[in-house]
């Protein structure tokens, strides 16, 4: 078994990524201290790390993991998003997602997506991406960009293609949690269980299974799933602008104040 730093580059304060290696199962682990809460560096680190592992003949299947027993993921970070001061910083913060999405979906072996616990915003575009999401029952979701000022603009595609126009529309409206049987209703999450301990051996049984697969109809399969988004890099770069001009104006900037006051 091999643990190390995701990639070198550079050091996100109070987060990191690391990935572990072995028995054919590469299993990358995001985690920072305020929920999981994704500042760009911390993103960087993640998508790059799915591209290694990806590209790694060590691994024939990932495990997409974060931290702790709170949240999965937060979404972005709101301290971050505060420092935005331009319309390309802006557009740079959100191409984050970007590209942790883009890399997910473009591995060519499959992603195992694990949600302990509740999730936001960007995870739940992170859940979404997944080719396998495993989920307990207190995973609940909720898009709340426009809570804010925003719109779930980045992560829409990989949602809605995942859950359906009708089910996506709703969550980017009205802001609220959906729990995770609700979730597993709508194909956000593939299984969902009692507890942590009988997810995490459900995970294992499954990561161990596919380890043992034929790794060329795993990469063809994978291709079929997600057939269709070729023009994905283009497409969510128009959605990261839309997010990043939208984060520059007085009534998001206060929104996000507010928020990040009661968090």
């Amino acid at each position: 078994m091999i643990t190390r730093p995701a990639v070198p580059g550079t050091a996100v304060a109070g987060g990191d990524v690391t990935v572990t290696l072995g028995d054919g199962i590469g299993t990358i682990r995001f985690g920072h201290p305020k929920g999981n809460s994704m500042p760009g560096a911390l993103l960087q680190r993640l998508a790059d790390a799915v591209t290694w592992v990806g590209r790694d003949p060590a691994a024939r299947v990932i495990v997409l993991r974060s931290e702790g027993t709170g949240p999965f993921c937060a979404g972005a970070s709101f301290d971050e998003l505060l420092d935005i001061r331009d319309e390309s910083s802006g557009e740079e913060f959100f191409s984050g997602f970007a590209r942790v999405i883009l890399a997910m979906i473009r591995a060519p072996k499959f992603v195992l997506v694990r949600v302990h616990g509740r999730t936001a915003g960007g995870g739940v575009g992170i859940a979404a991406a997944g080719d396998y999401t495993f989920a307990v029952r207190t995973a609940s979701a909720k898009l709340s960009e426009l809570a804010v000022g925003i719109g779930p603009f980045v992560v829409g595609p990989v949602i809605e293609r995942r859950i359906g126009r009708g089910p996506y529309a709703a969550m980017a409206v009205d802001a609220d949690w959906r729990d995770a049987d609700w979730g597993e209703r709508h194909a956000l999450y593939a299984r969902v269980y009692d507890d942590v301990a009988t997810m995490d051996a459900a995970i294992n049984a499954l990561a161990g299974t596919l380890a043992a697969s034929n790794p060329d109809a795993m990469a063809l399969m994978k291709q079929v799933f997600w057939s269709g988004t070729d023009e994905w890099d283009d497409l969510l770069t128009q959605r990261a602008r839309m997010s990043g001009r939208l984060v520059l104006s007085e009534f998001t900037r206060a929104a996000i104040a507010k928020f990040r006051e009661r968090s």
